[in-house]
């Protein structure tokens, strides 16, 4: 475990000199910010609660026989939430994860909600013209727009296939308009119990950003999310799926996003922040 009695809100509790933004690998951006949900709240309060979770993580990750802070882990403060524009905020983001680029850092973005997710995904369009995301997810998120807006979290995919290719993981929710528009363009999603690792990566391209909405998983395992959905993902099933992604692909950043701890009790902020945690460590021994 982690020496010393006394630990900085860095993801994981992390000290100097891991924890130094010049020496680290991975940058956790936590965004607070749930303004378009429209059933549970609060994915507002899943960054600092992913963050005060993992100050529990045993560094030392078995499987992989590897201690993966010490490739550096730097955590910034909370991104203040545009509250009057979601255009704005997804705007904030990608401003944000742009400057995390330059600085030759790998983005780590915990929500808050979805919608976050086109941000990041245009801040790192730009460096990677062989961009595809993979989308772990109950739902399509594949509105056109939805409650007034186009940058609900129901129109995240929507707008992210503007910008690349996309694959869905885990889809078992979707609405008639979502279904028309799969048909339409011949999209290509993956339902629980129809997965299979190379199928996926078959699918991508060589260069993976990878976003995970937590009601993938399974409610008997992830109930502190905003819009459930029974008949989910297992831990083993995604941590399988995402170990031969970072093998097999190039990842250039990750999200973790709709933890609405209000929902669910204090072990599934520790599911989320030991995911995190996982596919960072999975990042660093991919494609060795």
């Amino acid at each position: 475990m982690k020496p010393g009695p006394f630990f900085p809100r860095n993801f994981a509790g992390i000290r100097e000199p891991y924890s130094h933004l010049k020496k680290a690998r991975f940058a956790v951006l936590p965004v607070p910010y749930d303004s378009t949900v429209d059933w549970h709240s609060g994915q507002r309060e899943g960054p600092r609660a992913i963050i005060d979770a993992s100050q529990n993580l045993e560094l030392y990750d078995q499987e992989l026989d590897l201690e993966t802070f010490k490739v550096g882990i730097h955590t910034f403060p909370e991104l203040q939430p545009a509250l009057g524009s979601p255009a704005r905020m997804v705007s904030r983001v990608e401003r944000a994860v742009a400057w995390i680029l330059d600085e030759g850092k790998f983005p780590v973005v915990l929500g808050g909600e979805h919608s976050i997710t086109v941000g990041v995904v245009r801040a790192l369009v730009r460096g990677h013209p062989d961009l595809s995301v993979l989308h772990l997810d109950a739902h399509a998120d594949l509105r056109q727009s939805y409650l007034g807006t186009r940058y609900s979290h129901a129109c995240t995919m929507r707008r992210l296939m503007e910008l690349c290719p996309v694959v869905g993981v885990g889809i078992r929710s979707l609405s008639a308009e979502e279904q028309a528009f799969v048909r339409q363009k011949g999209l290509r999603y993956f339902a629980p119990g129809a997965i299979a690792a190379q199928d996926v990566l078959a699918s991508l391209s060589a260069q993976v950003y990878i976003t995970v909405d937590l009601d993938v998983l399974d409610p008997a395992i992830m109930s502190a999310v905003g819009s459930p959905e029974p008949g989910g993902l297992g831990w083993g099933e995604v941590l399988a799926l995402l170990k031969a992604v970072a093998e097999g692909k190039e990842l250039v950043g990750f999200d973790l996003v709709e933890l609405c701890p209000r929902q669910g009790p204090a072990a599934c902020a520790f599911t989320a922040a030991k995911l995190a945690y996982k596919l960072m460590g999975y990042t660093v021994e991919g494609r060795k």
